[in-house]
């Protein structure tokens, strides 16, 4: 055996990864570090709790674009690895960071969601080893996160919301040269877009508005040239009747469903706009009085798109029907 340092001729070579790659196994060499992430074999893996993975990428003085997948599905639960099964109602509130810095959050509602996470990295945020780490924690972990936004999310979001996520891909490529967006895009193509986080993609093809049915969304920092990235963003919200297969049992016994149209649709008719309580900074805190305009049944939601830090925004009851983001139009 002959050294050079700390290596010897058994130590293994490992190969970084190099740009444009698509990671989605635990069991590629470019994984260097896992911290309470189980590997998978046709996923990266799945976390215990808040975990963090690490790749040896070979970035070569570049800047990169990072997109990161995240999914829950039946195993999603504290102490899946232990056998446990108990999955909570509530939705899960988390943050995703890279290089120790909080890049945006996701929030995942039910058994099968997915959420897509991107950001760019400067070239003097790679070191010089290549290694780009990813940690997805809970909303209350996390010297960063405010006050104001532990209670605010207190017993709305699970708790340990990390456990048993997937870690589905990470994707490392240059960023493009120029993006282009139009200036509004639907409820639903503001998450894909990941402008916005209210539950997760059920359907990456969705168009149109995007229930809200977990009474609160979260508006993140997006992309450079991308939407939503300068000036002023407005968020127009409306409200939804609720499906037939969720309405009370009496309603579905009704001999026809045109009665329940009717009353739906009078209630809807009746019903305010949507309302926004509390717009909240994660690392900030409290926006103060958020600016908002009511158009009949719309709420039109004025913020500036954030630079740094998700907003977390708190919506206020809305009795018979659903809240909704109609859209979103950026104002350059």
């Amino acid at each position: 055996m002959t050294s050079s340092g700390p290596a010897t001729d058994l130590d293994q070579v490992v190969l970084p990864a190099i740009p444009p790659v698509h990671l989605s196994s635990g069991r590629l060499s470019a994984l260097q570090v896992t911290d309470r992430l189980r590997r998978g074999s046709q996923i990266l893996g799945r976390f215990e709790t808040s975990g963090l993975a690490g790749f040896k990428v070979s970035a070569q003085g570049r800047a990169l674009r990072v997109q990161v997948s995240l999914s829950t599905d039946e195993r999603s639960v504290s102490g899946w690895h232990e056998g446990r099964t108990e999955m909570s109602p509530r939705p899960r509130l988390i943050q995703v960071l890279s290089q120790g810095r909080l890049r945006q959050c996701v929030l995942l509602r039910g058994r099968k969601a997915h959420a897509r996470v991107a950001f760019d990295l400067s070239p003097d945020e790679i070191p010089d080893d290549g290694l780009i780490c990813v940690e997805a924690l809970d909303i209350t972990e996390g010297d960063g996160v405010r006050d104001e936004v532990r209670t605010a999310v207190a017993g709305r979001v699970a708790e340990d919301g990390v456990a048993g996520v997937r870690l589905d891909k990470v994707v490392f490529e240059e960023p493009p040269v120029v993006d282009y967006d139009p200036d509004t895009l639907d409820g639903a193509r503001c998450e894909l877009y990941s402008l916005i986080s209210a539950g997760g993609l059920a359907n990456a093809n969705r168009q149109g508005a995007r229930v809200l049915r977990s009474g609160m969304f979260v508006v993140n920092p997006v992309l450079k040239d991308r939407f939503g990235s300068s000036g002023r963003i407005t968020l127009r919200l409306g409200t939804k009747a609720e499906a037939v297969s969720m309405i009370p049992a009496t309603w579905r016994r009704v001999n026809s469903e045109l009665r329940w149209l009717r009353h739906t649709t009078r209630r809807l008719l009746q019903s305010a706009a949507p309302s926004v309580e509390r717009v909240i900074s994660v690392r900030d805190g409290d926006l103060g009085e958020p600016a908002q305009r009511v158009r009949g049944n719309i709420t039109e939601l004025e913020l500036s798109g954030p630079a740094t830090s998700p907003l977390l925004v708190i919506l206020g009851p809305c009795p018979d029907a659903i809240p909704t983001l109609e859209s979103g139009t950026e104002h350059r």
